[in-house]
């Protein structure tokens, strides 16, 4: 299971830690927040515990106007063993009874200047992104004329070289090798190398070499959005491709489904100029515009004449 540390929270929004230090390595398993109103109130029958929790103004002046010998009590059910964190927005300032608690139960709590809904909204962003069901697939990620190619094929099948072709034509490397694919929401799947193999491309006979290096800065991109898949096989005579492009293939990766195209490969076949055709083609079909369609409607009515003539 992915899972963030709340140190990892307090670092990437330079949080200021105020108390239960000890809990910062907490671990925050989902991308929900919650602003426990109620709770203030009360009613923790509910509680969702495993939740970041934050205190805004709204939570805070109610808080204030509790009886004494509540607010502790309140605050030591907010800090749950299962709590990552308590972060207070607007930089108001924390009761200490919070502080209390949180030195008691080892829930770290932070302070940020960012207003309540700001820091919700980023927050929650970045959970999503980092908590994203996550897999890895065998191949190379290409920006194409905007649209994100994932090629993939047996080992040996030309892929590392496909993309080097595509890289020398202006387009650019995401991942070579193995890609790293995060679902960050429906129908949304993000690719990125991992850390190890960023910028770099491995050519049979050459060896590794740094994309970035050789062709610059623009010939590489850190992530892209996986929209067209293509494999590449060896030419096979036995076998019927499609002709048309009238059946769509698709492909799942975690829970989206992707157009899969199937290229063949052989001696004389250029595969970089037939993938760049292909995502145009693709974009073309999403703008309502369908070549193989087209062609087959003419084809009928070509036949619909004939017909009508013999008769």
């Amino acid at each position: 299971m992915v899972v963030v540390l709340t140190r990892d929270v307090m670092e990437k929004f330079k949080l200021e830690l105020l108390a239960g230090e000890e809990g910062i390595g907490r671990t925050i398993v989902t991308s929900d927040i919650s602003r426990p109103g109620l709770e203030m109130a009360g009613y923790f029958t509910h509680y969702p515990a495993n939740r970041v929790q934050l205190l805004g103004k709204t939570e805070l002046s109610f808080f204030e106007m509790l009886p004494g010998d509540v607010k502790l009590e309140r605050m030591r059910l907010l800090c749950s063993q299962d709590t990552p964190a308590i972060i207070i927005s607007r930089d108001l300032e924390v009761p200490k009874e919070l502080i209390q608690a949180s030195n008691e139960k080892h829930v770290p709590v932070f302070k940020t200047h960012m207003t309540t809904t700001k820091f919700s909204s980023r927050l929650t962003n970045y959970l999503e992104g980092r908590l994203a069901p996550m897999t890895a697939a065998h191949g190379v990620l290409v920006d194409v004329y905007g649209i994100g190619v994932l090629i993939i094929g047996k080992s040996g099948v030309g892929k590392s070289e496909t993309a080097l072709e595509l890289v020398k034509k202006g387009h650019r490397l995401v991942a070579d090798d193995c890609v790293e694919i995060r679902q960050e929401s429906e129908n949304f799947l993000i690719g990125s190398p991992p850390p190890l193999l960023e910028h770099l491309l491995e050519i049979r006979g050459i060896g590794i070499i740094d994309i970035m290096t050789l062709f610059g800065a623009s010939a590489v991109r850190p992530y892209k959005r996986i929209t067209l898949i293509i494999e590449l096989e060896i030419w096979d005579p036995e076998k019927v491709y499609d002709r048309l492009g009238l059946e769509e293939e698709k492909m799942k990766i975690i829970d989206t489904e992707l157009t899969k195209l199937t290229i063949p490969v052989r001696p004389g076949r250029n595969v970089s100029v037939i993938i760049e055709v292909a995502a145009m083609n693709y974009r073309l079909k999403k703008m309502g515009v369908n070549a193989a369609e087209e062609f087959s409607r003419r084809l009928d009515e070509v036949i619909s004449s004939t017909d009508e003539l013999d008769d």
